[in-house]
């Protein structure tokens, strides 16, 4: 196949009225297909629908500890919620705080309390005169909405096929104490799909930031979304590396169940140190009396342990995976070879990322969405909302039916080609 680059200007144009005649087919035939966001299809949360069986009315409410699930107390989680949210972070049970149901949540209070009150005894950011954080790009835009909220400003750190740059990295955070925190999305990576190398996470686990109060939040929200099985997503335990480093207050480890359970109605949880927990509950103590206990006993009498949610996300990967796959052979038959951009193929995770030759991301979005295919904005995957290259685009695979996801991909090839070609002959 011959490259976009080895045409002529004429042969490029001739190629551009082809592309715009079959987008134009596309546009008349009025479709509404929407990829913008990672959400389960309805066949995925069908698979959970024993979770509102799992506890009725006939049922014991007590805990294994004998807590009645209804009352107050607990604040912390019931033990055996604390050993499935373990379980699927990898850590140990008293190393955990079960919350309520989101972790995006838990992430937004962390950083308010960072702000308000600080960590440890430090001097909460609010009374600081600048306040910084390290965004591996392209990442998730929630992360970076939480930060740009608190006016915390944000630093691009480009992302390797290991993880984020480390040397970079590194270099930062030893030489500002204002850099107070660094997103990162370890396993699957949004929008990606790298998963961290264990060279990124011992360095990680090992950095000598300047600020006392720094933090890694890490965002293990796809620690089991596995497309090929749970050995090619292996990672360290980045809580025993910071041990191991001689860190163990740096880091805050997230999850929960929303794309396992339901979304909105699952349960999350925080990791951390034994002082960080600590600290955290201080605060927890006066901002609730407790969170929803029956739905981590719903969760652990549905799902029992680390090996019952393994087996449940084997049914959701038989979900996704010909998802995935549909959109990458289209993307492989209609764009490889063309030098139109270039994309990665995931191992698990929710999202494809695709790379448009620089200056067309905007242009196939907007393209696409007047061919009746809905797409994150371009730019998303970046602070403020702003890629410096205009190149890179979010592709979510999970929502739509195959038949309509199909329909998508095939636009979104159209459209990458016609932004191409009108790039190139800008030029």
């Amino acid at each position: 196949m011959q490259t976009y680059a080895d045409m002529t200007k004429e042969q490029l144009q001739e190629e551009l009225t082809k592309v715009r005649q079959i987008y134009k087919e596309y546009q008349d035939k009025g479709l509404k297909l929407d990829m913008s966001r990672g959400k389960p299809s309805s066949g995925q949360l069908d698979l959970g629908m024993g979770l509102l069986n799992a506890v009725d009315a006939e049922s014991l409410m007590q805990a294994e500890n004998g807590l009645d699930t209804r009352n107050y107390g607990g604040l912390d989680g019931i033990p055996e919620a604390k050993r499935l949210m373990a379980g699927i972070m990898e850590v140990r049970p008293e190393q955990v705080i079960v919350c309520g149901n989101s972790s995006l949540n838990t992430m937004y209070d962390m950083v308010a309390r960072g702000m308000l009150l600080g960590y440890l005894g430090q001097t909460p950011w609010c009374k600081l005169d600048k306040v910084k954080f390290l965004c591996p790009v392209p990442g998730y835009d929630r992360h970076f909405a939480v930060t740009e909220h608190f006016g915390v400003e944000m630093i691009n750190v480009p992302m390797t096929e290991e993880g984020p740059d480390m040397d970079m990295v590194e270099k930062l955070v030893a030489e500002d104490d204002a850099i107070k925190g660094i997103w990162c999305v370890p396993k699957y990576s949004n929008p990606q799909g790298v998963i961290y190398s264990d060279e990124t996470v011992r360095r990680m686990a090992a950095l000598k930031p300047a600020a006392k109060d720094f933090r890694i939040f890490w965002d293990n929200a796809y620690a089991v979304h596995h497309l090929y099985g749970a050995e090619k997503g292996k990672i360290l335990n980045i809580l025993d590396e910071c041990e191991k480093a001689g860190n163990p207050d740096m880091v805050f480890e997230f999850c929960s169940t929303s794309k396992i359970s339901f979304a909105g109605g699952g349960i999350a949880a925080i990791a951390a140190s034994e002082a960080n927990l600590a600290d955290i509950k201080k605060s927890l103590t006066i901002q609730t009396i407790g969170f929803d206990k029956v739905n981590q006993l719903r969760h652990v009498r549905f799902f029992k342990d680390a090996d019952g949610i393994a087996k449940h996300m084997e049914k959701h990967a038989e979900f996704l995976r010909p998802r995935f796959e549909l959109v990458l052979e289209t993307l492989e038959s209609q764009l490889s070879g063309l030098g139109a951009g270039s994309w990665i193929k995931p191992m698990g995770g929710y999202f494809i990322t695709y790379e448009t030759n620089e200056g067309c991301a905007k242009r196939v979005v907007a393209l696409a969405k007047e061919a009746g295919v809905v797409l994150t904005p371009a730019g998303a995957p970046f602070p403020y909302g702003k890629d410096p290259k205009d190149s890179v685009i979010r592709i979510a695979p999970s929502y739509p039916t195959m038949e309509d996801l199909k329909a998508a991909a095939e636009i979104f090839c159209v459209c990458v080609k016609v932004a191409t070609l009108e790039k190139m002959l800008e030029a």
